[in-house]
């Protein structure tokens, strides 16, 4: 029986990853999804990438308000904070975007996906 390839080289990915740069990872891939959702707005199946993009992002931010949710994160409080409230302004932002749908409202959630990207992968290092 042969693996799906997304799957394997997902798969892959976890075993070589250290959380961090998982993490990064797969900020990254949100935000590439959005940016291409957003540069191509027009396409003929936007509806299908948009919806792709925006449950993406959504169990992305989800899993990280799982995680900082939990008591025992070693996280410092303050800043496990300062990410949960940006994680409330996402959700409110694709909220906003699925109600009301426009290309610019993308960008402050692409930049925040890849600034938190940079940022764990500076502190990878």
């Amino acid at each position: 029986m042969h693996q799906n390839p997304v799957n394997a080289y997902t798969n892959m990915q976890k075993e070589v990853l250290s959380g961090r740069e998982l993490e990064a990872s797969v900020l990254s891939r949100a935000g590439l999804m959005l940016k291409q959702l957003q540069e191509n707005w027009n396409s003929p199946d936007r509806e299908t990438k948009f919806l792709e993009a925006i449950k993406f992002n959504q169990k992305v931010w989800s899993f990280f308000q799982a995680e900082l949710s939990d008591p025992e994160n070693p996280m410092p409080k303050k800043l496990r904070e300062d990410i949960l409230n940006l994680s409330i302004f996402i959700d409110k932002r694709l909220f906003e975007v699925m109600a009301f749908p426009d290309p610019e409202k993308l960008t402050i959630v692409i930049d925040i996906n890849f600034n938190i990207a940079a940022g764990l992968r500076t502190k990878a290092e």
